[in-house]
């Protein structure tokens, strides 16, 4: 089957093209009614159609994207339309869900038939480079090209391989926060919350001032308990496993880690398991917590941008953008075991083996260069560069970024409520990323985890007494070994 007829069959875009006809020798302006499409496995739903004038002289490439919302594509084909513009190259914009992207590229890879750039979440990074899909040698050319001392060193060390190359190249993503009121720390004189003893002392003295010392996850059927507490057994120096796959959970780290956080939780916490993410933030919103473990999307949301989640404390009435203007943020932080990490999620654009590599670097070249600020700018509260400038100018995109306009019911730059110091502490925190498994290329059994949430049930356990934390410990590592040994089929 033809590469045009089985773009078509998986909803690639419809390329009209009234009968003109391309030589090398003359160049003709190609007027294109283009659909942009959304992907559910086979079936098609048409999201926008647009008409655009771009003018092809030379290959056209297919470039997968998983951001699928009309404002989204509207961005998207932009950037698109001015890398044809000054190369000539064409680009198929096809438009894949998240949720079917794995399963879609399989479908494609068995049939030869992949794109040439795709953009796509860490998650499945090292199952498709295991499977062939992605090129390294292309991405690490690509990484070379633009200076890797330009890019997030935890960003690429998350799609490291053992020769030293990279399965990908980093283009955005976000890490958790520990977010804390600055003007308590400096009323109460606390330190702000870098290592556990402060975060710890913090607590302690939060919650003896009346307040709730910190918010973070401890519903056990939730995915939010499991982000939180991987952010603290990283930065205490626990792994899901080792190298060779061994996992590596049973520890006298993960113990410790188990014990600390249950009792802060308990103690100076929540004191509950039921709580996540809606109740973590509403509590700080209304200025009854002095600590919050949470994403970067909460950034425009405290400043007042959203109507749906106003901030509420009492001095939010008259400023609703008070808890901005009077929060600091530590993205990494270290345990008694480890040194400071991040629990980060990072997106990658990937050239395939299937791709026509040529074209494919220039494109991820410009993407990460002349296009890059106008893509950030799709969501920039939750895209921090993870390129933060060039050779000439190291922070051109970190500074781009910072005046970027975010938010819902109105708009402005994150600059607007944050120093510059706040924002310069959470896109460099992504040096610090980590992630359990995936450096381990052990996706596939992050996912399960994920969906199983064995960690999560088993902490609530703790805080209700039914578990010690070496008990906690010990019963998460076999479930995570049954898990393991169902996967590989035994």
């Amino acid at each position: 089957m033809s590469r045009k007829n089985m773009l078509s069959i998986l909803a690639l875009l419809a390329v009209i093209v009234g009968g003109l006809v391309l030589t090398a020798c003359q160049p003709e302006t190609i007027v294109e009614t283009v659909e942009v499409e959304r992907v559910v496995t086979q079936e098609v739903e048409t999201v926008v159609t647009q008409e655009v004038e771009v003018q092809v002289t030379g290959p056209t490439i297919v470039f997968w994207s998983t951001e699928s919302q009309p404002a989204r594509v509207e961005r998207t084909q932009a950037i698109i339309d001015r890398f044809t513009e000054q190369t000539g190259i064409g680009v198929e914009l096809v438009l894949v869900e998240e949720n079917n992207i794995d399963s879609v590229m399989a479908a494609n890879f068995a049939a030869g038939t992949m794109p040439d750039v795709v953009f796509f979440p860490l998650d499945f990074a090292a199952g498709w480079y295991a499977q062939g899909i992605l090129d390294d040698a292309a991405a690490t050319a690509t990484v070379e090209a633009l200076d890797p001392t330009t890019f997030s060193e935890g960003a690429l060390n998350l799609v490291a391989t053992a020769d030293g190359t990279y399965m990908a190249v980093p283009s955005d993503g976000w890490g958790q926060l520990l977010i804390y009121r600055a003007d308590l720390f400096e009323e109460l004189g606390l330190e702000p919350p870098t290592d556990f003893d402060k975060i710890q002392a913090a607590a302690e003295a939060l919650t003896e001032a009346g307040y709730t010392g910190i918010m973070a996850g401890t519903d056990p059927g939730q995915v939010f308990t499991q982000q939180t507490f991987e952010h603290f057994a990283l930065a205490n120096g626990v792994q899901l496993t080792d190298d060779a796959g061994n996992v590596t959970l049973d520890t006298p780290e993960m113990v410790d880690t188990i014990a600390y956080y249950t009792n802060l939780m308990s103690e100076f916490g929540p004191g509950d398991t039921a709580t996540f993410w809606d109740q973590s933030r509403a509590l700080y919103f209304a200025g009854q917590a002095g600590m919050v473990v949470w994403s970067p999307f909460i950034l425009d949301e405290m400043a007042g941008l959203r109507d749906s989640v106003l901030p509420n404390c009492p001095e939010c009435a008259d400023d609703p953008a008070y808890l901005a203007r009077n929060s600091g943020v530590v993205p990494a932080f270290a345990g008694p075991h480890g040194s400071p990490a991040q629990y980060g999620q990072v997106s990658y654009m990937g050239i395939t083996t299937g791709a026509n590599t040529e074209a494919a670097q220039q494109f991820v070249e410009f993407w990460l260069s002349d296009g890059y600020l106008d893509w950030l700018g799709v969501a920039a509260e939750g895209k921090f560069p993870m390129r933060r400038g060039t050779a000439e100018n190291p922070t051109e995109y970190l500074e781009g970024w910072s005046h970027l306009e975010v938010g819902v019911d109105r708009r402005a730059p994150l600059s607007d409520f944050y120093s510059e110091e706040v924002l310069t502490a959470i896109v460099e925190g992504a040096n610090n990323f980590d992630r359990w498994g995936f450096a381990q290329g052990q996706g596939e059994l992050v996912s399960a985890l994920y969906s199983e949430l064995v960690v999560p049930r088993a902490l609530a356990d703790v805080m209700e007494g039914f578990l010690t934390p070496e008990e906690a410990a010990a019963q998460i590592q076999a479930e995570v070994e049954d898990i393991q040994a169902s996967l590989a089929g035994e």
